[in-house]
């Protein structure tokens, strides 16, 4: 096979898992490479071919990365950043996808979690910091993670 046949072969098979679902230019670029065994500039020339035929798109990965791990995963803000940054997204790229996060129901998912896990630590001397440490490693900042664990001791009390 020559080299216009392999990257033609390697565009058509990459548009395909790219037509099923989001990846970003990352992801593409070290399949290609894979696929095209180790040829670098050949996978950059199909990464622009498909980034040119909109097959992939970091804002659109982005935006759809940062919805599904909000809502369905419970990150938060924090986790999301670090995951897509580690990927190689721009960070107005990511900025923008953060955006698209709705924050109330993000701070209600942070409440729930939250509640779930201290029902189970309740009695445990070291269920703050437990608490604290779980809701941190989601992805949520400090004082987010501290401020409702406030809420939770308060509406605790006065049950």
């Amino acid at each position: 096979m020559g080299k216009d046949l392999d990257r033609a072969y390697v565009t058509d098979r990459l548009r395909g898992q790219c037509s099923r679902r989001e990846y970003c230019s990352s992801d593409i670029l070290k399949k290609a490479t894979t696929l095209l065994d180790g040829n670098m500039d050949e996978a950059r020339i199909v990464l622009e071919k498909l980034v040119e035929e909109k097959y992939v798109d970091d804002y659109r990965y982005s935006c759809a990365y940062a919805r599904d791990k909000a809502s369905i995963a419970g990150w938060g803000e924090v986790k999301i950043r670090y995951m897509l940054r580690a990927k190689g997204v721009a960070g107005e790229v990511i900025d923008a996808a953060i955006e698209e996060i709705d924050e109330s129901k993000a701070d209600q998912r942070l409440m729930k979690l939250m509640l779930n896990k201290y029902k189970s630590l309740k009695d445990d001397p070291q269920a703050r910091m437990k608490l604290v440490r779980y809701a941190v490693g989601r992805g949520y900042s400090y004082d987010e993670v501290t401020s409702v664990f406030n809420q939770i001791i308060k509406n605790d009390e006065d049950i």
